[in-house]
């Protein structure tokens, strides 16, 4: 079956490409129209329809099921990525952002947490799972999180499945296929296990869906990839997308967008620091900088973790140079919108804080007014245990869910909180005994069952989790689609309700 693109009239294409900008959140101005034929030539072969314009009238006017919005948004969105795009991101990670980090962690917690936002078919998410194992020497002994993320479930098989062509590898070096991947029988190369189960896959639309989100695990991020899709929003789009993946970052965490997309437009709100070659964003709350912030130092030669395999096998990773730029070009964070707080009551303002991603604040304020009341609302140890882990300091975050569950003991909602900073920790096997209890005095939590079908899942336990995730779906059909969840950061029963669903639809074995 083929279709033609060529009956629809201008008016058509100007309404679908705003239905396509507002579903979906893929721009298509008047430039890029030829992109917009041909994603939706074929898309109109998988709906079933032999003429474009009927497809699109179709679309216009149909009450489109997630499945099928899913559907087109991989017709419309490109696949073209390979290992280390845009290496020297890589290179200013390997030799400077995560050192580090990793010199700053070693006598606290032992975690790091990197997001791959739009990770497509999963060389990126895979590259830096690869990246970690040579700079981290001792990474079994750390909390790693790594979480890849796309609208097109498509691209999210092909990831998962883990199987790659030889134009993937494009810009590697010899050695690095024999290590981290194993020949197929068709000639392609399968990653290792050990790689692959590393990163956790998930479908999420940058746009619409709610970050960050304890719930689904985007939050107090250190390093956050959203590279080549800023292209594909409008302006307002793309500000509100890095208003929350800013808010999805830790205090001094990094932001890596490509060079075409370094627009002060998107980033007004980060301080930009200049690496050679490439520029990164990170985020500083601070409302007056008198500073002049250097890029951390490089490794030197007598680092203990250094790692001469490191530069043959990636492509070409050097030692960072000498007399890296003392003055990179900054630009302070304006003040934050000015609000009504004057009318807000103490815990509507400090609520206010929290929504704005003023973590920092909310906590400051929280505990200031514990500690000038003798008896203050449990409801607020949550808000105070939820800014902490969003800001990563989770063994405080932990201690007040303790004193919330201590102060409250039959409340469902402390033990769940509690179980999800012990996961963020890596406890696992008292986090399942938290969401257990959780259950047990409510067994109508929803965010309860599919934390714990999550995490079973990511015990290996697939069936177990799918049985959880299961019963999670069938309590979240219950409610009204825009009911919000309780305890869910802004999840409402129907952005719940897809998650499960792309879940249990997505391949978890190749």
């Amino acid at each position: 079956m083929s279709a033609s693109p060529s009956a629809l009239s201008d008016t058509l294409w100007s309404q679908l490409s705003e239905f396509v900008a507002e579903r979906i959140g893929l721009h298509f101005p008047p430039e890029r129209r030829d992109d917009l034929k041909r994603g939706l030539t074929s898309a109109a072969v998988e709906f079933g329809f032999a003429d474009v314009a009927v497809c699109a009238e179709w679309l216009l006017s149909a009450a489109l099921t997630k499945a099928q919005i899913q559907q087109l948004a991989g017709h419309l969105t490109v696949g073209e990525t390979y290992f280390f795009r845009e290496k020297k991101a890589f290179d200013v990670l390997a030799g400077s952002v995560l050192p580090e980090m990793i010199r700053s962690r070693r006598n606290g917690e032992l975690r790091l947490r990197i997001w791959s936002a739009a990770c497509c078919t999963g060389e990126e998410a895979y590259s830096l799972a690869m990246l970690l194992d040579q700079v981290i020497p001792d990474l079994p002994d750390w909390q790693v999180t790594i979480l890849a993320t796309d609208i097109n479930e498509r691209f999210l098989q092909k990831a998962i499945a883990g199987v790659y062509g030889e134009w993937s590898f494009r810009e590697v070096r010899a050695g690095f296929k024999e290590r981290y991947f194993e020949r197929t029988g068709d000639g392609r190369y399968s990653i290792l296990p050990e790689i692959r189960k590393r990163i956790t896959f998930a479908h999420l639309n940058l746009v619409e869906d709610v970050y960050p989100s304890l719930a689904t695990d985007t939050n107090a991020m250190d390093v956050i990839f959203c590279r080549n899709v800023l292209m594909y929003f409008t302006l307002p789009q793309a500000r509100k997308v890095m208003r929350n993946l800013r808010r999805a970052l830790v205090e001094d965490g990094w932001l890596v967008v490509s060079p075409s997309e370094g627009s002060q437009a998107f980033f007004s709100r980060f301080v930009p620091v200049n690496f050679p070659g490439v520029i990164l964003y990170q985020r500083d709350d601070s409302k007056v900088r008198t500073d002049q912030r250097r890029p951390p130092e490089p490794r030197g030669e007598t680092d203990e973790f250094i790692l001469p395999a490191f530069e043959t096998l990636l492509p070409g990773v050097p030692p960072m140079p000498a007399g890296l730029p003392t003055e990179p070009t900054l630009v302070p964070p304006p003040e934050a919108p000015s609000q009504p707080e004057a009318a807000l009551t103490p815990f509507a303002l400090v609520a206010s804080f929290y929504q704005q991603g003023r973590y920092a604040e909310t906590t400051d304020l929280l505990l200031a007014s514990f500690a000038a009341d003798e008896a203050p609302d449990p409801q607020a140890f949550s808000l105070l245990a939820r800014a902490l882990a969003n800001q990563g300091k989770l063994a405080d975050a932990l201690a007040w869910c303790d004193r919330w569950i201590a102060a409250d003991k039959l409340n469902s909602s402390g033990h769940y909180l509690r179980a999800v900073v012990l996961q963020e920790i890596g406890d696992n096997e008292p986090a399942g005994r938290s969401l257990q209890r959780a259950i047990y005095l409510d067994p109508d939590f929803v965010l309860a069952h599919f934390a714990l079908g999550n995490l079973a899942r990511k015990c290996g336990r697939v069936h177990e989790g799918d049985k959880h995730l299961t019963n999670a779906l069938q309590l979240v059909r219950l409610r009204q689609t825009n009911d919000l969840l309780p305890e869910s950061d802004g999840l409402t029963a129907g952005g719940l309700t897809e998650i499960i669903s792309s879940i249990l639809d997505l391949q978890t074995t190749p």
